[in-house]
């Protein structure tokens, strides 16, 4: 399991919803939409294009256009 500093998890947020992030196993997880973002070798990897999408979305550009009628998306 990976250790990620509390201080860090207080100020990051999803890059594509600028939600917070918690920590769930081995990933950060946006607490809006839900977009796993991985965690290798102890670092976080906050690319949108590398995060596994919520169960039923087919893609990043699909989730973006669904969270873009409720919450500020950017890219």
């Amino acid at each position: 399991m990976n250790v990620i500093d509390d201080d860090f998890l207080s100020i990051v947020r999803c890059p594509v919803t600028k939600s917070r992030l918690r920590l769930e196993g081995n990933y950060l997880v946006a607490e809006t939409g839900g977009l796993r973002y991985p965690i290798r070798e102890g670092i976080p990897v906050l690319l949108p294009e590398e995060a596994e999408l919520p169960a039923g979305v087919a893609s990043l550009e699909e989730f973006k256009r669904g969270m873009g009628k409720n919450e500020r998306v950017t890219g």
